[in-house]
């Protein structure tokens, strides 16, 4: 079935390919430097420019990449212009078509449509036509039982992200051995189980799904080896078992919401409290904790209850709720490392170099041979190690 499906999906992007590109839709919004491109202050002009598409700015990881980017851009010397999609794959295709009118040098993109063969072939077929080296990065570009076919199939283009599924994995790995600690402290009305809320970020993000999938399958898988049951999610009614930021932005605000209509009903008084908040990411996790607050929990004082809450990306804010003891674990995604990769790929492309060339000491694909993939490690946080390394980069 596989099989079927990327032969399916190869034949009908090399139709795709041999259908003349006869106009670049050109953007008819008004020049707004913070949406339709900004070019870094002070930067030398010249022949070279690499255009970096955002999928948000807004977002909390994003910003953190985007921080250290432009910093090693500068750093380098390297003319940038900056795009921010706001969410809006159709934006963002009509930025990238703008930017190739105007002779960019290097296209950088944080995809809208994460998990999408159809929307990255589109973006490949525009580079490639322009004969313009590509630079995938962060959000998935290929869904299940695609991969390997964009970054086979394309010439000069790269992908520098994560293991979607890893996150998942660590995470798991963290909740499932906290609670074999706290088992008992836990299980606020004592009935011998663990009733946890889920809060998943992006409804077809491969990463949103394996870390919700992975989180709570990994964790059961620990709690079982050590004799306790399986975790429960709190609202017997659901088929999901799991509430989605709808707005697919992972947002705080969202989390907010639900748990605080959450807590109206499920909560110490009727004996039915969530005792477990698992977070597809840290602004999520945040969100989930603003509505604790309001209800009395995870204040980080002597007096108050905590309810363990789990998040992804170590961002500054939830390591600064970790060491108050308001928030219980995070897993990091490395900002800072992402940023390096890319500066690197951007620097051989201004070279007239191949993207990967004198990179093989960073890890690549090896679950699907995909040798122009980078795959950046994520980390269980610890805050203990933090300290000891000094660390303070946004990861």
């Amino acid at each position: 079935m596989q099989h079927t499906k990327r032969s399916s999906s190869i034949n009908r992007m090399i139709a795709m390919a041999l259908v003349p590109i006869v106009c670049l839709t050109l953007c008819t919004c008004a020049q707004n430097p913070e949406r339709n491109g900004s070019t870094a202050n002070g930067s030398p002009v010249e022949d070279f420019v690499a255009s970096i598409f955002y999928y948000d700015y807004d977002d909390v990881y994003i910003s953190s990449v985007r921080n250290a980017l432009t910093a090693d851009l500068a750093s380098k010397r390297i003319t940038y212009q900056e795009y921010d999609a706001d969410h809006d794959q159709i934006a963002q295709n009509t930025q990238i078509d703008k930017a190739i009118e105007d002779g960019t040098s290097i296209l950088v993109v944080n995809i809208v449509n994460s998990g999408s063969a159809e929307r990255a072939d589109s973006i490949c077929q525009k580079a490639a036509s322009a004969n313009i080296p590509l630079v995938f990065f962060n959000r998935p570009i290929e869904e299940e039982g695609y991969e390997g076919v964009i970054l086979d199939y394309y010439d000069n283009v790269a992908f520098v992200g994560t293991d979607s599924a890893e996150a998942g994995h660590l995470q798991g790995k963290m909740i499932g051995e906290y609670l074999t600690e706290h088992y008992d402290e836990v299980d606020l009305n004592g009935d011998g189980h663990i009733s946890y809320a889920m809060f998943k970020g992006e409804a077809a993000n491969a990463e949103a799904i394996y870390r919700t999938k992975y989180s709570v399958e990994d964790a059961n898988a620990i709690l079982k080896s050590a004799g306790y049951p399986e975790l429960v999610y709190f609202d017997p009614t659901s088929v999901d078992k799991f509430q989605l930021d709808l707005t697919g932005s992972w947002t705080r605000d969202s989390v907010m919401s639900y748990m605080a209509t959450n807590l109206v009903h499920y909560n110490e008084e009727n004996g039915n409290m969530i005792e477990l908040v698992i977070a597809n990411s840290d602004a999520m996790a945040e969100g989930a904790i603003d509505a604790l607050q309001t209800f009395g929990y995870n204040l980080g004082t002597p007096d108050s209850t905590t309810i363990p809450v789990f998040g992804v990306d170590a961002t500054d804010a939830g390591r600064e709720l970790i060491a108050k003891g308001i928030m219980t674990g995070t897993i990091a995604q490395d900002a800072q490392a992402m940023a390096d990769c890319i500066t690197k790929m951007v620097e051989n492309a201004k070279n007239g170099k191949d993207l990967l060339e004198g990179m093989d000491s960073y890890p690549h694909d090896t679950e699907y041979g995909r040798k122009r993939m980078i795959v950046l490690p994520y980390s269980i946080y610890s805050p203990q190690e933090n300290a000891t390394q000094g660390n303070s980069t946004n990861t």
